[in-house]
């Protein structure tokens, strides 16, 4: 195991490994691991919640997917266009999300770890709001 391994979980090349990210990257918008768990059961898949939990963990330790927290403080994940660091914007009704560009958060977070004498800082952004469907009539 290489020294780039989160905490000394890795996902391996395995069916359900495969039959996880499929799941996810077939659904729209951010989901929970027992959503993508119960469409991987519909499926006829054989795989444990663990399992589930397990592999998105570790894909999102990865970055090959996104995860962000909900209100509960349930994690919810999504399969994002992007490759790049980016940040998202929620809608708090639907869970709409919408990819943004965060320069001005990414050169404010280098600022503050420099300033405090930190180094390979990593963050979370997120931008929480009602989308237009969700909004009040103006």
């Amino acid at each position: 195991m290489t020294s780039d391994q989160p905490r000394g979980t890795r996902v391996r090349g395995t069916r359900q490994s495969s039959a996880v990210a499929a799941a996810l990257a077939a659904m729209s918008g951010f989901r929970s691991a027992k959503e993508i768990y119960a469409e991987l059961l519909r499926q006829g898949e054989t795989v444990g919640l663990t399992t589930v939990y397990r592999h998105l963990e570790v894909l999102s330790e990865q970055r090959a997917i996104d995860k962000i927290i909900d209100p509960s403080g349930e994690a919810l994940y999504r399969q994002c266009a992007s490759t790049s660091h980016h940040h998202h914007l929620r809608c708090r009704e639907c869970g709409r999300s919408v990819e943004v560009e965060g320069r001005v958060v990414e050169q404010w977070a280098e600022k503050v770890a420099a300033e405090a004498g930190f180094t390979a800082v990593d963050h979370t952004f997120e931008l929480v709001g009602l989308c237009p469907e969700h909004s009040p009539a103006a």
